[in-house]
């Protein structure tokens, strides 16, 4: 069925706040707190960008790495640890990790995009979303195309979902697009084949899934020609960290839905 048919999807263009972005008292090294979110939900993005994890005994974190070592004072990897554990890190030595359970009860009137970045957090996903009536406010997707079409048959439909990569990069092929099974209800994906200067987003994908009834958001774009480009081609959404920029961009051409 065609993106419209989901609710996630009732704006014409959606400004995603990238791990909740970054803006004014809120720098980048808070990526994905909940202060981070809620600063991007003051600033009038409805539209929440988040990946997730299930740590060991399986309590679903909304965070990006499968490891704490980068972002926080502790180490270890989140599949492997305790939610007791993982609970206690501190996101740039101050902010604990949310769990999404957290960010869907602190922001009931977001929508969150989800990026699946490990199969043992599909369960816990769903689960989640159930228990919170939260099937409408998120769209789902992963890098790996078994985990979300794993997600879909666990939802049957019920939850909008984007391309994984290998789903888009067969329907960017203008020889099998025409006849490429469309699963998804949104492609969600960078300019350039990752790693290399091949081009992935052109006008004729744009076409050709605005056809299909599916939607095209891009990510991450923190630099405002790139923005400013995007907008011109007709894509339906942009990720970005730079709320500040992003908003501006949108609200100068007439697409900025002040939800704040």
């Amino acid at each position: 069925m065609p993106a419209d048919a989901h609710s996630y999807f009732e704006v014409p263009f959606a400004a995603l706040a990238h791990r909740g972005g970054f803006s004014p008292g809120v720098p980048p090294e808070l990526e994905n707190t909940l202060r981070a979110f809620t600063a991007a939900r003051a600033l009038g993005f409805r539209y929440l960008e988040t990946d997730v994890h299930a740590t060991r005994d399986g309590h679903l974190i909304a965070f990006h790495d499968d490891r704490l070592d980068r972002v926080t004072d502790a180490t270890g990897l989140i599949a492997e640890l305790p939610y007791a554990e993982v609970s206690r890190a501190r996101i740039a030595g101050s902010e604990p990790i949310p769990t999404l359970s957290d960010l869907l009860d602190a922001l009931p009137d977001a929508r969150f995009n989800i990026d699946i970045k490990h199969p043992g957090a599909i369960t816990p996903l769903v689960e989640t979303l159930r228990s919170h009536g939260a099937f409408d406010r998120v769209c789902v997707g992963s890098f790996t195309t078994s985990s979300i079409r794993a997600f879909r048959q666990a939802t049957a439909g019920r939850v909008a979902t984007a391309a994984s990569p290998s789903e888009v990069a067969g329907f960017a092929l203008p020889g099998v697009r025409r006849w490429w099974p469309l699963s998804a209800d949104a492609f969600q994906m960078p300019m350039l084949v990752p790693g290399s200067r091949v081009r992935l987003l052109t006008p004729g994908l744009i076409a050709a899934a605005h056809a299909r009834g599916a939607r095209v958001h891009v990510w991450t774009i923190n630099d405002r020609a790139t923005m400013e480009r995007l907008l011109d081609l007709g894509v339906d959404g942009i990720v970005s960290d730079d709320l500040v920029m992003l908003k501006d961009a949108v609200t100068r051409r007439g697409l900025w839905e002040d939800e704040s």
